[in-house]
C-alpha cells in the first residue's frame, strides 16, 4: 500500500512538472512572438499581445510558489497568493540570473492587495509581474521620454485592484543625470488614445526621488508603470538655432570692438577721468570679458576639448555676469548719489570701495562656489526641438555655464531681476526729481530735458533689458529670443554711443566755458 502511494505521488509529481514546463514553453514562444511583432512592426495588435501574455501567465500551472520566464527584452514573474497575504516585495534580483544593474527595478505591494477578492470568495489567487525593457508596445510621448525604456506591469487574477490606501511602490533605480528633466510615474490608461490601444496617465501615482539614483513611484492601483522624463524648460526650436548664433556672433563681436575702443580712449584721456567715468569703464570691462568668454563657450563645450577647460571657462563667464550685474547696479547708485545729493558727493576711496563691491563680491561667490562643487559648472545641455511632420523629436547644443538649476535661479536670475528692479526703481525716481526741477527753475529747462535723456539713456540700457529673460514661456518665446539676443549682444556698441555722447556734451560744455571767459 505505501508502495503504491509513493508511485501515486511520484507519477503525480512527474504530471505536475510536465504541466509546468508545457504551460512555461507556450509562454516563452508567446514572449517571442511578441518580440517578433515589436522589431518587425507588424499590425498585430499590441494590446492582444500582452492581453494574451496576462492570460497565458494567469492561468499557468506551476510547482513552487512562483514561475519566471524570460526573453530578451521581457521578464515575467507569477506567485501564489493566498488570503493571508501580508505583503510582497519583489526585486530585479529575484529574476534568475539577471543582475540588479541591468533590471533596477523593485515592487512592493501591500496586504491590502488581495482584500477585496477575498472577501467574495477565499481562494488561491496568482498574482503577476512583466517588465519590459522597451517602450515598442506602448505609445511614446512626443514631448517625453521613458526612463531608460522601463515599463513595469502588474495584476491580480479575478479582479482589478484600485483604490489601495495603502500604495504599491515602484522604484526605478537609474545611473544617468536627470539634471534639466521633470520626471514623472505615469501609468498605461486603456482606451485613453483614439490612435493607440492606450496612453500615459499620471491620476493615482505620485512621484518622489528618494536619491540621485532612483524614482519612487506610489500608486494605488495595478497596470502598466513608466517613468517619464520631460525637458524642464521650454525647448528652443533647432531652425532659429543658426540665426541666433549668428545674431550672437555678430553682435558680441561689434561690443567687444566698442568696449575696446572705448578703454583705449579712456586711457588716451585719463587726466580728465572723474568717478563716473571710471564706472563706466569697468561696467565696459566687465562686459568685455563677458562677450569673449560667452563667444569662447559653445568652442570649449565640445567632447575634445579637456572637462577642466569648460569648467573653467563656465567659472569666468558666470564671474563676467555677476561683475556686469553688479556694475549696472551701482552706475544706478551712483545715478542716485548724484540727484539726490544735488550734484554734490564726496567719499572717501569711492571708487575703491565700488571696486570692491563690482569685482570682489563676484569673485568671492564663484571661488566659494568651486570650492564646495566645482561640478556647477560645465557642459549646459540646451535642448532643441526638431518638428518632423506630426511628430517632434529632440536634440541638444552645448555650451560652458552654470549645470546647477538652483546656483543658476539664485546668482543669474535672482540677481538679474533684482538689478533690473533697482534700476527701474531708480530711473522712476530721477525722473520725478528732474520734472520738479524743471517746474520749479524755468531756466534750466534746455539742461533739465538733457539730464531726462540721460536718465533714459543709462538706466535703460544700464539692466532694463535683462527683464527679457523672464518672458521665455508660451506666445512669448520666440520674440523674446531675439530681442533678448540682439539687445544683450549690442549692449557694448550702446554702451560705446553713450559714452561717446557723454565725451561730446564734454567738449560742448567746455568751450561754451571758454568762449564766456573770453567774451567776459
Amino acid at each position: 500500500m505505501d508502495r503504491c502511494g509513493a508511485l501515486f505521488l511520484c507519477l503525480c509529481l512527474l504530471m505536475s512538472q510536465s504541466r509546468t514546463e508545457e504551460a512555461s514553453q507556450e509562454i516563452l514562444r508567446w514572449m517571442e512572438r511578441m518580440e517578433v511583432a515589436a522589431r518587425s512592426r507588424s499590425l498585430t495588435s499590441f494590446a492582444e499581445l500582452i492581453h494574451g501574455l496576462e492570460s497565458r501567465l494567469l492561468n499557468a500551472s506551476f510547482g513552487g510558489h512562483n514561475l519566471t520566464l524570460r526573453t530578451h527584452t521581457i521578464q515575467t514573474l507569477a506567485f501564489k497568493l493566498g488570503c493571508n497575504f501580508t505583503g510582497l516585495s519583489v526585486r530585479s534580483a529575484a529574476l534568475e540570473q539577471v543582475p540588479q544593474a541591468q533590471v533596477p527595478l523593485a515592487m512592493q505591494f501591500p496586504a491590502e492587495l488581495t482584500r477585496d477578492a477575498c472577501r467574495v470568495r477565499s481562494r488561491e489567487l496568482s498574482l503577476i509581474c512583466i517588465y519590459f525593457s522597451n517602450t515598442r508596445f506602448f505609445q511614446k510621448d512626443i514631448n517625453s521620454s521613458v526612463l531608460n525604456n522601463y515599463v513595469l506591469g502588474a495584476q491580480l487574477s479575478h479582479g482589478q485592484v484600485s483604490n489601495l490606501s495603502e500604495p504599491v511602490n515602484i522604484s526605478f533605480w537609474h545611473n544617468q543625470s536627470l539634471e534639466g528633466y521633470t520626471v514623472t510615474c505615469v501609468f498605461w490608461k486603456e482606451g485613453a488614445s483614439k490612435h493607440h490601444w492606450g496612453a500615459w496617465n499620471t491620476e493615482g501615482c505620485r512621484t518622489e526621488q528618494p536619491s540621485p539614483s532612483q524614482v519612487l513611484c506610489r500608486c494605488n492601483h495595478l497596470t502598466y508603470f513608466a517613468v517619464l522624463m520631460q525637458l524642464s524648460p521650454a525647448p528652443v526650436p533647432a531652425e532659429l538655432l543658426a540665426p541666433l548664433t549668428y545674431i550672437s556672433l555678430v553682435g558680441c563681436s561689434i561690443s567687444i570692438v566698442a568696449s575696446l575702443l572705448t578703454v583705449l580712449l579712456h586711457l588716451h584721456d585719463r587726466k580728465q577721468s572723474d568717478s563716473i567715468t571710471c564706472i563706466h569703464m569697468n561696467l565696459h570691462a566687465s562686459v568685455l570679458l563677458l562677450n569673449v568668454a560667452f563667444l569662447l563657450s559653445p568652442v570649449l563645450a565640445m567632447p575634445p576639448v579637456p572637462g577642466s577647460a569648460c569648467v573653467a571657462l563656465a567659472a569666468t563667464m558666470h564671474y563676467a555676469l555677476l561683475s556686469c550685474l553688479a556694475w549696472m547696479a551701482i552706475e544706478g547708485f551712483n545715478l542716485y548719489l548724484l540727484l539726490g545729493r544735488v550734484y554734490n558727493i564726496y567719499i572717501r576711496r569711492y571708487v575703491l570701495k565700488l571696486c570692491t563691491v563690482g569685482w570682489g563680491v563676484p569673485a568671492f561667490l564663484v571661488l566659494l562656489l568651486l570650492a564646495v562643487k566645482s561640478s556647477v559648472y560645465g557642459p549646459h545641455r540646451i535642448p532643441l526641438s526638431d518638428s518632423q511632420g506630426n511628430s517632434t523629436g529632440f536634440q541638444s547644443t552645448y555650451i560652458c555655464w552654470v549645470r546647477n538649476p538652483w546656483v543658476h535661479g539664485v546668482l543669474v536670475m535672482g540677481s538679474g531681476g533684482l538689478t533690473s528692479l533697482f534700476n527701474l526703481v531708480v530711473l522712476a525716481w530721477a525722473l520725478r526729481v528732474l520734472h520738479r526741477l524743471r517746474a520749479r527753475e524755468k531756466a534750466l529747462g534746455p539742461r533739465a530735458c538733457w539730464d531726462t535723456v540721460t536718465v533714459l539713456g543709462l538706466t535703460v540700457l544700464l539692466g532694463t533689458t535683462w527683464t527679457l529673460a523672464f518672458f521665455s514661456f508660451g506666445v512669448f518665446l520666440l520674440p523674446q529670443l531675439f530681442l533678448f539676443t540682439t539687445f544683450n549682444s549690442l549692449y557694448g556698441f550702446f554702451l560705446f554711443l553713450w559714452f561717446c555722447s557723454r565725451r561730446r556734451r564734454s567738449k560742448a560744455e567746455m568751450e561754451a566755458f571758454s568762449s564766456s571767459q573770453m567774451m567776459q
